[in-house]
């Protein structure tokens, strides 16, 4: 598997370092990034994180807007200005600065949330919050499309018996 899947919550040690779990230790690996990349999310209280894969797509993503335009540099500066590259140890464990820690709230525990390409570290309580609003509107989005699952899920009347 090439892609981060699942959620992990792991604790920090005394140290301040956190095991990055052994299926995500895997992608990293296969991917061949030398460490960890890591940046705050754009849109949420939680780390970004990932190898080159990661980098790959946010390159597309700047490639797509005009040469030293403000659009650019400002997202650049956000994706790539407020990065850092963590050393991970032998062990697969990681120390979370704590300019990212303040940013996504971490104290004792971290919450790892696979989506795909790259994963999020959460605090586990923002995560459990962020995962509740997220099933809310995929339940939304289903039933604004008029999902074929919400319909078959829809109580069926008997064989041979049919709407008056």
């Amino acid at each position: 598997m090439n892609r981060f899947v699942s959620h992990f919550t792991n604790r920090l040690d005394a140290k301040g370092r956190v095991s990055i779990p052994a299926s995500f230790r895997t992608v990293l690996a296969r991917d061949g990034f030398e460490g960890l990349y890591v940046h705050p999310a754009l849109d949420s209280l939680a780390l970004d994180a990932g190898g080159h894969a990661l980098l790959a797509e946010i390159d597309a993503v700047l490639s797509r807007l005009p040469a030293y335009s403000d659009e650019r540099d400002h997202l650049s500066t956000a994706l790539y200005g407020t990065s850092e590259i963590l050393k991970v140890d032998g062990e697969g464990r990681i120390v979370l600065t704590e300019t990212v820690k303040a940013h996504a709230g971490i104290a004792d525990a971290v919450t790892f949330v696979g989506l795909g390409h790259k994963f999020q570290i959460w605090e586990p309580e923002r995560f459990r919050t962020h995962l509740e609003a997220a099933r809310a509107r995929v339940r939304d989005l289903k039933r604004s499309l008029g999902s074929p699952m919400a319909a078959s899920s829809a109580p069926q009347a008997p064989a041979g018996v049919r709407d008056r």
